[in-house]
């Protein structure tokens, strides 16, 4: 009988579709054995493994089709090198209470000064929370919705953009948008607003040339402003270029070239025709 039931066991939890407490199954089983377990322990232990292999398969698919260029963690961000940041702040948004409330985050700042990374490592805190997430540039966010629409699914393709947790536009204001761009755009901020869903955009415009990113509209892009910042918090980065910084370090620099020969090593010297 005992042995009917340790079959029934192990085949049940294949046909749940618990792959991972069947793979543990007989080891578990020595070691509850060994260890006078209690049922509920040894329960309990076989569900753990099999709870956080679920989770880990659920974050890589949300990764998979999140739309992130890369995973870069807040932990490999190098906060000395931007002492603008408030560093508190940042670590109170990976919390992802943000998310919760429908609050939005903007990151402002020249290129190269650690945005993009930044959004990305908010957007992976969404992902390990089981929440799906959404990230795309401006550009190519504007370019998927003209197409929607002149394929007549702008509906299908905004209820894609306002489903999930998070959306992160990234390069908001890089390249000027035409006016239908520009609206597609601000619809949806509009409906993200209204679901209070988060939203977090990078851009290298200050909000006062944010008429340049609505196409010349400054009707539009005050308020689109209005219904972004209504609920967000804005991070405004003003330090140096990483991507500088490792030119710099190569000895490379645009304009310069470095003289290894002359009286202090390593000084960089304009160019001379």
């Amino acid at each position: 009988m005992s042995a009917l039931h340790e079959q029934l066991a192990a085949e049940g939890l294949l046909q749940i579709g618990a792959t991972t407490a069947h793979a543990q199954l007989d080891s578990l089983a020595q070691q509850a054995a060994a260890h006078h377990w209690s049922y509920s322990h040894f329960l309990g232990r076989l569900l753990e493994a099999e709870i956080a292999a679920r989770r880990q398969r659920v974050i890589e698919t949300i990764l998979h089709f999140s739309g992130l260029p890369w995973q870069k963690r807040l932990s490999d961000f190098d906060f000395s090198f931007q002492p603008s940041i408030d560093r508190t702040l940042i670590e109170e948004l990976a919390t992802g209470r943000f998310m919760d409330e429908g609050r939005n985050v903007i990151f402002q700042g020249p290129p190269g000064v650690g945005k993009t990374h930044l959004a990305i490592s908010l957007g992976l805190t969404c992902a390990e929370r089981g929440q799906r997430l959404l990230f795309l540039s401006a550009m190519e966010l504007a370019r998927r919705m003209k197409t929607a629409f002149a394929a007549n699914r702008m509906a299908h393709y905004m209820r894609m953009l306002t489903a999930p947790k998070l959306l992160i536009v990234d390069e908001v204001g890089y390249l000027g948008l035409d006016h239908d761009q520009a609206s597609l755009l601000f619809q949806v901020i509009c409906q993200r607003y209204e679901k209070q869903a988060a939203t977090i955009i990078t851009s290298n415009k200050a909000f006062s040339d944010w008429g340049h990113v609505f196409a010349g509209d400054s009707v539009m892009a005050s308020a689109a402003l209005d219904r972004l910042l209504h609920r967000a918090t804005v991070v405004n980065i003003k330090g140096d270029s990483y991507r500088m910084k490792e030119k710099r370090l190569t000895g490379l620099f645009p304009g310069s070239v470095a003289l290894p020969d002359s009286p202090t090593k390593g000084t960089l010297r304009p160019k001379t025709k």
